[in-house]
């Protein structure tokens, strides 16, 4: 049995990872005093008596946090701290062999961004199969369920007294500085950082991420069933249980909803359009595979166990 602390466990996210240790018996969860969430030698403590412990912080308390661990507790951050930071492993084993690897065996993993974790299920593998250019001129559209706003925006959604505009989707991140945009440039390695276009939306969890591509700007010409073809044999190719391609054609109704996978670990993959433009579409649950099933999916392989366990 191995012994766990969460740090921030009364977050979004810390709550999440709790609600999928439920009937684990292979875990010892460490619990610390409501009165000294905040209290560094007491976190300390617990981080050092733990095997590992995740961190569902801000970045400043994540970065604090890992100061005050030692070398034999091995870390799992959920916040952007460390994830451009090549000596952490990114915690995403479905993009290729070497990222598996990589957390199998470090001491310190970085849970990805829900947003970039829908662009990178698209985008890495297609610039590793040569058939996105580094430099293309990317964009990505994205809606998301609000729980990833965070406790505040929250509040505000589910309040019957929110705003008017709340009722509808609300586009941010205008100035074209959001959190998630260094690792999708730099974990798929693209020449520049992509133009991004997220939107907040009222529905609780669960995105959509939107890749729409010009056929003519990539290496070659490929078309809708290439694309699909290719990615398709890229994740069978590397045994992911979690990520899947979906079969030929859009969906029956011709609409991909956001909220589908809520309370799951899963992503599905569209690729759909016509011989001159394509639209990928990565769908997940921003809480799943996007944060807390992220999470729990690096830590199972960090024990060298079944990476499904109190996943599905």
């Amino acid at each position: 049995m191995v012994k766990v602390y969460i740090d921030g466990q009364e977050g979004t996210t810390g709550l999440k990872i709790l609600e999928r240790f439920n009937g684990r018996n292979d875990i010892e969860l460490l619990r610390i005093d409501e009165d000294k969430r905040k209290n560094p030698e007491e976190r300390r403590k617990l981080i050092n008596a733990s095997d590992f412990t995740f961190l569902c912080l801000p970045d400043a308390a994540a970065i604090e946090a890992v100061s005050l661990a030692g070398d034999k507790v091995r870390i799992i951050d959920a916040s952007t701290a460390h994830r451009t930071n090549p000596d952490w492993a990114y915690g995403f084993p479905e993009l290729d062999f070497s990222f598996r690897e990589k957390i199998a065996v470090s001491s310190r993993t970085a849970v990805p961004g829900c947003y970039a974790s829908g662009f990178a299920s698209m985008v890495y593998p297609l610039v590793k199969m040569g058939i996105l250019p580094t430099d293309y001129p990317v964009s990505v559209h994205a809606v998301s369920g609000y729980s990833g706003a965070g406790k505040k925006a929250i509040a505000v959604y589910e309040s019957p007294d929110r705003p008017a505009d709340f009722n509808s989707p609300r586009q941010y991140a205008l100035t074209q500085k959001h959190k998630h945009l260094p690792e999708m440039q730099k974990i798929c390695g693209l020449d520049y950082a992509p133009a991004f276009n997220p939107l907040v939306c009222d529905y609780f969890s669960g995105m959509v991420v939107s890749l729409p591509l010009h056929t003519r700007l990539l290496s070659k010409k490929y078309n809708v069933d290439d694309v699909r073809k290719a990615l398709t044999e890229y994740y069978e190719s590397r045994n992911s249980h979690f990520v899947k391609v979906m079969p030929e054609g859009e969906p029956d109704d011709g609409f991909i909803g956001a909220n589908n996978l809520s309370g799951t670990n899963n992503m599905e993959i569209f690729v759909n359009g016509n011989d001159d433009r394509l639209i990928i579409n990565s769908r997940l649950d921003n809480l799943g595979k996007g944060a807390s099933g992220a999470a729990v999916q690096c830590l199972n392989i960090m024990m060298g166990i079944d990476e499904k366990t109190g996943l599905e």
